[in-house]
């Protein structure tokens, strides 16, 4: 109906006329508005990508010999799911849950970034902390409602210490394949209308 109402008005309206009347209708089609909320991103593979950097992470420090260390141990989330107590749990709990240990990761890799030496292992390091940001603009996409720990994450429930980069990587990896998959399995954005 727009395309048809552009056409015409083209054509009655004869020269310059007929196309500064053209330009302004496509310009007011175009202009800027409010900006759109973020598109729910319910695909899996998004995920999926973020998991399979974090393993490829994970098998650079196993195969690191020097310059990989962590200096200290550092608090990680736990990753195992009790699915009983989790399926109880109401969507707010859980986006908090799965919003601290992203936190809590960020934490540990920006810790475990100013202990390793190792150059190679740079690159895996800030690339999981980018990743981490983006899992947490996945989750604002689904309007799952924000939650950033205190300072210090001394209210966080549910944590561990974690004393060598291999097992922060596997934690960071055993979390995105549970907790965090579980909330966007979970999201009410991507619930599919069945009715």
């Amino acid at each position: 109906m727009g395309l048809l109402m552009c056409v015409c008005v083209v054509v009655f309206v004869s020269g310059m006329t007929g196309l500064l009347a053209f330009l302004l209708i496509v310009l007011e089609w175009t202009r800027p508005s409010l900006p759109s909320p973020l598109r729910p991103i319910c695909d899996l593979r998004v995920l999926n990508h973020f998991i399979k950097e974090a393993q490829d992470a994970e098998a650079a420090m196993k195969t690191c010999r020097e310059g990989c260390t962590l200096s200290e141990s550092v608090v990680v989330p736990q990753t195992t799911v009790d699915f009983d107590v989790w399926e109880k749990k109401n969507a707010s709990a859980k986006a908090e849950e799965v919003q601290s240990g992203l936190w809590l990761l960020q934490q540990a890799f920006n810790f475990l970034r100013t202990s390793v030496t190792n150059a190679a292992l740079h690159s895996h390091i800030d690339n999981a902390v980018r990743n981490l940001l983006s899992v947490n603009a996945v989750l604002r996409s689904l309007n799952i409602q924000e939650f950033t720990p205190q300072a210090n994450g001394a209210e966080i429930e549910g944590t561990w210490r974690a004393s060598s980069a291999a097992e922060l990587l596997q934690v960071y990896v055993n979390f995105l394949r549970g907790k965090a998959r579980l909330l966007l399995l979970d999201a009410q954005a991507c619930q599919q209308d069945v009715s």
